[in-house]
């Protein structure tokens, strides 16, 4: 059965196609619950109107369903509470 820990290894594999690094880097993704065939996850995009928004919810259901093959339903919910804001780590390597 996957874990929570399996999740955030799958979802440093799912890059933000603007900014070209991982969703879990980047600090998207604030939350994760797994049970026995479904995951659910509590994220967030760089910016409310992010083009790639819909193709990044995508591009991670697909990374889950396909590692874990027991997992029927992913449900994603997008918030902006709080709003994301880049790490002091991120700031600096984005050169910020």
């Amino acid at each position: 059965m996957a874990t929570k820990e399996d999740v955030m290894e799958v979802l440093k594999t799912v890059n933000d196609p603007e900014l070209q690094m991982d969703v879990w880097t980047l600090g998207l993704i604030y939350e994760i619950e797994v049970k026995k065939e479904s995951v659910k996850i509590i994220m967030t995009f760089t910016t409310p109107m992010c083009p790639y928004g819909p193709m990044l919810l995508d591009m991670i259901e697909d990374a889950i369903k396909t590692r874990f093959k027991e997992i029927a339903d992913v449900k994603i919910d997008v918030t902006f509470e709080p709003p994301w804001e880049p790490s002091e780590e991120l700031r600096m390597m984005f050169g910020v």
